[in-house]
């Protein structure tokens, strides 16, 4: 990650979709390029669908089990279609953050290369005592 990151009113403005300043852009692709990106995206994705979710189960005028019920099945179909669409959502992230098109799809791309080169290596594989 990089130094500097979003106040929490900043996060939860950007969680919901909201952009962040310039200054901010290279925790934007940190956050969506990152080892934890999909859980990064996952978060953000809770945060957008627990508003509909509380309405529903504090304002909808039926018992409470159909409330839960109902605000269950709309959480777990929030977060399917929300994974269904995580890389575009990434990268339509990183471009508001001022990055050409594409660019979280690479990042990550060149990560997972590295960390497959590194898993590889012989270093990795015999151990750090044979190289005699």
């Amino acid at each position: 990650m990089s130094g500097e990151r979003p106040n929490p009113a900043q996060w939860v403005w950007y969680a919901l979709g909201g952009g962040l300043p310039r200054h901010l852009s290279p925790w934007v692709l940190s956050d969506t390029t990152g080892r934890t990106w999909v859980w990064r995206h996952l978060a953000r994705a809770l945060v957008q669908l627990l508003p509909v979710l509380v309405l529903v189960v504090v304002v909808v005028p039926v018992p409470l089990p159909y409330r839960v019920s109902a605000a269950v099945g709309g959480l777990l179909l929030g977060l399917f279609f929300s994974t269904a669409y995580m890389t575009e959502t990434t990268e339509h992230r990183v471009v508001k953050a001022g990055y050409p098109p594409g660019t979280a799809g690479r990042v990550r791309a060149e990560r997972a290369e590295r960390e497959r080169l590194e898993r590889r290596s012989r270093y990795r594989r015999d151990g750090a005592g044979s190289f005699d």
